[in-house]
């Protein structure tokens, strides 16, 4: 039996870079002795094993053929005659590909680390092909290892664009895309990921709405603004479906499998955008901000409000971001009015509702009357 450091711990250890996650390889064991070791056994698809004291993941070396398509269409072979170089060949990157005996001898018989010194991300084999989702994984790389000058080889991305041609990604269900889209908008620079789709063609399969030139170009250079904003998830997802149409862009974001979180702030980010661009610069009108802000639900889910904000800051023309600045008055104005003030008043039911709206309108009326005095 012997055991292995393997994939990115490897990895990101040659590159000088604080390892997070340590994954394991243990060739010629079977269950029974990892068992019989303490180890406790996750998982269905394939033997893999947590560390009695560390809880770090263990997984018996295997082999994968593919029998199907999707995520779940691949046999899986492990038995303690698989080889390490047997295992690592079914690994999607050669500089994913590397492994590190217990005794600190590195193990690269795919040359990843000439690749890694190359700034290069290369299939390990002609196996590549068979899983869509190694796309998506290949994209990612390139978007957290940009800043390093790592680039996609020329020979992956005309294997990723001939996969794309043979409809591969198309087998690829929603949330395992959503959950590859939801890492690559929090990586070094997740506008990369997307780039690289598109440059392969799988972007046209997946965001095909993003296809027209205007659409990408702005798609990218909200992201990135929202991205140094240090911006969620969320208004991430929002900045890079910006410039859609609100009927195209929602069903979109529903056919992602996108969190309900996400979706709602990518739909009022695309509400927004045209609202906002329509606002006359110099007279803006309160009943149309706080119909907006009515629209936005600011006074259940400010939260939300603040997050619009930032990333209607991020997306939209400089023309057009001086406008914010109308809608943050409103909102600030309208917000001081108490309904506990009214109640005490006397008005109740629909007529408290219609006492907040009017005393509301008034207050933003005369912001804005203060304003262009």
């Amino acid at each position: 039996m012997q055991t292995y450091l393997v994939g990115g711990a490897v990895r990101d250890e040659l590159l000088g870079l604080k390892v997070k996650d340590r994954d394991w390889v243990v060739v010629g064991a079977t269950p029974e002795q990892m068992l019989a070791r303490g180890f406790t056994q996750v998982g269905s698809d394939f033997p893999v094993f947590l560390h009695p004291k560390t809880h770090e993941e263990y997984a018996l070396a295997r082999t994968e053929r593919k029998q199907g398509h999707g995520y779940h269409g691949f046999s899986v072979y492990s038995a303690p005659d698989v080889t390490l170089e047997e295992d690592l060949l079914r690994r999607d990157l050669t500089i994913n590909a590397m492994a590190r005996s217990e005794q600190g001898e590195l193990s690269d018989p795919f040359d990843g680390r000439k690749d890694l010194e190359a700034r290069e991300l290369r299939h390990v084999s002609m196996a590549f092909k068979e899983d869509p989702l190694r796309i998506l994984r290949t994209a990612r790389f390139a978007a957290r290892f940009q800043p390093l000058g790592f680039r996609v080889c020329a020979e992956t991305m005309e294997l990723m664009r001939s996969m794309v041609a043979e409809g591969e990604v198309e087998h690829l269900v929603p949330e395992r895309v959503w959950q590859e889209i939801q890492r690559a908008l929090h990586e070094n620079n997740p506008a990369t990921f997307f780039q690289v789709l598109r440059d392969c063609g799988a972007l046209a399969v997946l965001i095909p709405e993003l296809s027209p030139e205007a659409h990408f170009s702005a798609a990218i250079a909200g992201l990135q603004r929202v991205h140094a904003s240090n911006g969620s998830t969320a208004e991430r997802f929002a900045s890079l479906l910006c410039a859609l149409d609100e009927p195209a862009g929602t069903a979109r974001a529903k056919a992602l499998k996108a969190p309900n979180d996400c979706q709602q702030l990518a739909r009022l980010t695309m509400i927004f955008t045209p609202a906002i661009q329509q606002l006359d610069p110099l007279q803006p009108d309160a009943g149309v901000l706080l119909k907006l802000l009515e629209k936005a639900d600011l006074w259940r889910r400010p939260e939300r409000f603040a997050q619009l904000l930032n990333v209607l800051a991020c997306t939209l023309e400089p023309a057009n971001r001086a406008k914010l600045e109308a809608l943050q008055n409103a909102a600030k104005v309208a917000s001081t009015v108490d309904p506990k003030i009214l109640m005490e008043q006397g008005f109740l039911g629909k007529e408290l509702g219609d006492a907040i709206r009017t005393e509301r309108l008034a207050r933003i009326n005369q912001a804005l009357s203060s304003l262009l005095s």
